[in-house]
């Protein structure tokens, strides 16, 4: 049995910076500035990302801790305005629809998400795109941790509770597109799959030793027979 879990921003689908954007509005908000904007947010976790441009605005961990429920309330709401303003910019990549298929046709496959956004922004933008998040039998999300190699134990403790399976770490196969995503699927001893369809390129991927880098999930089969042979 393989859990399989996807990144979503940049893996799955594209929401043309509607997540930055609700982001930046509520530390706007909450905390008066939305922080340094050469920042980059691909790889971090939602609260890791808050944590990190507030701690460089000059607040202390523990004022940041205390707003983080206001904050992400905040978030939640700017970025469902967001995604029903800008909607139609939200597409699906070519072939992730075709590889859930596949994987759903299986028996020995389980799909779930990894991913830096908290829970229901994970639905939101999921949800925009036309996936129906039902489908991700398995989630972990930075609701869940504000560090990103913790999240494959998050998902393996709920494949177990949830589900019934008790999976070791060789038997995650996680599908990102950030160095972070490779990490992640070291950290437990899975195995990792890149895909160029983010910010980082093949070569970029590549210089992190992936089992294997896509430049799109658009080769069902291809990407399936990593997964198999992972």
């Amino acid at each position: 049995m393989k859990l399989v879990l996807f990144d979503i921003d940049g893996t799955i689908l594209w929401s043309d910076g509607a997540g930055r954007r609700a982001m930046t509005g509520a530390l706007t908000t909450i905390f008066g500035t939305p922080g340094a904007p050469e920042y980059r947010y691909d790889g971090k976790t939602d609260p890791q990302i808050v944590h990190e441009l507030m701690r460089g605005a000059g607040y202390e961990d523990q004022a940041i801790a205390a707003r983080m429920a206001p904050l992400f309330a905040c978030y939640v709401r700017l970025l469902e305005s967001e995604l029903a303003s800008h909607g139609d910019r939200v597409h699906v990549f070519e072939g992730v629809a075709e590889l859930i298929d596949a994987l759903e046709a299986r028996s020995d496959a389980v799909v779930g998400l990894l991913t830096g956004n908290v829970a229901v922004g994970a639905s939101l933008k999921l949800r925009a795109a036309g996936l129906d998040v039902a489908r991700f039998r398995v989630g972990a999300y930075g609701s869940d941790s504000a560090h990103r190699p913790m999240l494959p134990a998050v998902a393996q403790r709920r494949a177990r509770e949830q589900l019934g399976l008790d999976l070791p770490g060789a038997d995650l196969v996680v599908i990102g597109d950030t160095p972070a995503d490779i990490e992640c699927a070291r950290v437990v001893g899975g195995a990792a799959i890149a895909v160029a369809t983010g910010r980082y390129s093949v070569e970029a991927l590549a210089a992190h030793a992936p089992k294997v880098v896509f430049p799109t999930l658009v080769d069902t089969d291809a990407v399936m027979r990593a997964i198999f042979d992972a």
